[in-house]
Formats: C-alpha cells, sequence, structure tokens
C-alpha cells in the first residue's frame, strides 16, 4: 500500500469546507485503497494543543515539507500562519519538487459594512504574491464546486503517473483516462504490471530461449546476409534495428512517461484550467519529438520548451529537471541547451 499525504492547510472561517473536504478524501479512499493507494489527509485540527519544545507552527511546518500534496483554501483573509505555511510548501516545491500546491479562493458575497480592512488586505497581498510567483489560484462558489475540480487534479495526478494505482488482471479494461493518456485505439492492447506485455491484434510474444522459425501465419521473410532473419512485419517502435552483432531501439514509451509525469503535474499546478489543454500539447508535441532520439529535431526542441515555460512560468524547474535526466540530456542538441541555459539563469 502506497500512502499519499495530502497537506490541508485553511483559516477557521472555512472550517465547514475543511469537513467536506474530508469526506471528498474518505470517498476517494474507497475507491483507491483496493488499487494500492491511501491518500492521507492531515488537517491542524489532528495537532494537540499540547506543550511542545518547538511552536505548534513548526510542527505544521514540518508535516508540510514531508507531504506530498499541499491544498489551501482562503476567503477573506490569509492570516500570518496559513501564508507562513504556504510559504514553506512553495520553498518546498522549489528545492525537491514536491508537494505539489493547489490553492483555492472561495468568491462569496460579503458586507462591506462589516468586513475588516486588515484581513481584505493580507487577502490582496496574497493574490499579488501568486500573481507574482506565476501561480494560478482556483476560484470556486461553492463546496461541490471545489470537490468536483479538486477530484479532477486527482485523476490528473494518477494519469501523470505521481499517484500510481494497480489494476486487478480481471479488470475488464483499464480506465478511459489512461487510455487516453496512451493514445489507444482500435483493436490494440493495453497491459499493466511491470511484468505485463501488451500484444496488439494478430501479434504474437514469444518468451525465453527459442530457436528455428517461428510461423505467425501468412508472412514474408527478408535475408539479412548473414544478420538477423525477420519474419512478418516487424515494428521497432522509432528505434533502429540492426543485424548479426548488435540490436538497438529507441527509447521506451515507459520511459518516456516516467520523465515527463512531473512535467504534466507541473503544468495541472501551475496553469489556469484555460492553459492547461494547450500546455498538455506542447508537452505532447515535445515527447513525440524526443521519442525520435538521435532524429530529434533540435531546433523544433528548443522552440517548444521556450514557448511552454512562456506560457506555463511556473514550469521552469519541471522543464529543467526533465532535461537533466539522461534520457532527455543525451538529446539535448545545442539549441535546446542554449534554451535551458536561458532559463537557468533567469
Amino acid at each position: 500500500m502506497v500512502t499519499k499525504k495530502i497537506f490541508l492547510a485553511s483559516s477557521s472561517e472555512l472550517k465547514e469546507d475543511r469537513e467536506q473536504f474530508e469526506i471528498l478524501i474518505n470517498r476517494k479512499n474507497k475507491d483507491w485503497v483496493d488499487r494500492g493507494v491511501f491518500l492521507k489527509l492531515i488537517v491542524w485540527e489532528d495537532f494537540f494543543d499540547a506543550v511542545s519544545k518547538t511552536r505548534l507552527q513548526d510542527e505544521y511546518n514540518q508535516a508540510i515539507r514531508e507531504c506530498d500534496v499541499f491544498v489551501m483554501l482562503f476567503c477573506t483573509k490569509v492570516g500570518q500562519y496559513t501564508g507562513e505555511e504556504f510559504e514553506n510548501a512553495f520553498g518546498q516545491f522549489k528545492s525537491t519538487n514536491k508537494p505539489f500546491i493547489f490553492t483555492y479562493f472561495k468568491d462569496r458575497e460579503i458586507s462591506t459594512g462589516s468586513a475588516n480592512k486588515n484581513d481584505l488586505m493580507s487577502l490582496w497581498a496574497f493574490q499579488e504574491r501568486l500573481k507574482a510567483l506565476g501561480h494560478f489560484y482556483t476560484v470556486y462558489k461553492n463546496i461541490d464546486a471545489l470537490q468536483l475540480h479538486f477530484t479532477q487534479q486527482l485523476d490528473k495526478l494518477a494519469t501523470s503517473g505521481f499517484i500510481e494505482l494497480k489494476f486487478d488482471t480481471g479488470d475488464a479494461a483499464a480506465p478511459a483516462s489512461i487510455a487516453n493518456q496512451a493514445n489507444l485505439t482500435g483493436s490494440g492492447a493495453i497491459a499493466q504490471g511491470s511484468a505485463a506485455v501488451a500484444v496488439g491484434r494478430s501479434g504474437v510474444f514469444v518468451g525465453g530461449k527459442n530457436s528455428g522459425d517461428i510461423n505467425r501465419g501468412s508472412q514474408t521473410k527478408t535475408d539479412t546476409g548473414g544478420g538477423a532473419y525477420i519474419g512478418g512485419s516487424v515494428d521497432t517502435g522509432g528505434g533502429d534495428f540492426t543485424g548479426r552483432d548488435r540490436i538497438t531501439r529507441g527509447i521506451s514509451p515507459e520511459d518516456l512517461d516516467s520523465v515527463f509525469a512531473s512535467l504534466l503535474a507541473a503544468i495541472v499546478q501551475h496553469s489556469s484550467a484555460d492553459t492547461q489543454a494547450t500546455a498538455a500539447k506542447h508537452v505532447e508535441e515535445l515527447k513525440t519529438e524526443v521519442a525520435k532520439g538521435d532524429k530529434a529535431d533540435d531546433s523544433k526542441m528548443g522552440k517548444t520548451v521556450d514557448g511552454l515555460v512562456a506560457m506555463v512560468p511556473g514550469s521552469v524547474g519541471a522543464v529543467v529537471n526533465a532535461f537533466s535526466t539522461p534520457i532527455l540530456g543525451g538529446i539535448a542538441g545545442p539549441v535546446t541547451r542554449f534554451v535551458l541555459d536561458k532559463l537557468k539563469a533567469g
């Protein structure tokens, strides 16, 4: 069982919203516990007001540094400690790319006669702070809207691979979100699990050591002059096939998914709902180009990276980290490296 910790920060005025958020997490756990994932929600009511060697806020901050997801709710004010919790989470994210941060602003009618000037100033100052960081908060009108939006974000984190759900071998099919993420259509197949093998229509998987001919029906054979002997249609998945002494292949989809998972999650976190679809398209274009390996168009990669970061400034860290991996680092040419150096310097 994998546990993902979610820290929920908010002021006392949103107590009912916190309670309903907890109900949402409990419902999600009913679905996900059987898939090997438990969501542990941490709220400030969980800490006792007991004598501590440090101030209680320090214990909250330590819990934030250890969490995987940080959620903040605010409405008419942002108190000193709530603001401190956000800064703590943001600083941790800059250092480790975790926790993922989601901020929700509850827009409701207030009486100007009873409104507290200092509270409103703290709210406006915090909104300006988020704007300067390039972080977009989500506006919600009621609890139903909050629950719906965060449920969608959890599903996106699962689709990106940050939350890894397990699927039983008896399941009829994988969730539609995963099928869409992999862009699988027609009569192909989906394999789940580290040792699973997906075999498409009319395909044959042969394991172990084998010798002699393997006949899969009507086929053509290619004699490579002492090298490899090929029967039927051969797809190298975008890589190379070399006869006789060497077989090489391109970057596997699994490796690409692993590298791009954090980048997709950063897009979800740092862009508005209107921007996410376009930004995700840029990520897919970059992923497609990277999959070509040595044949990737360096100018196109550099241009895509530059456009992505211009659209979602908060994704800079995730982009730089992705290209620091051996897979992407070995593909980046002079144009892409120039763009990355510019991002690091900026």
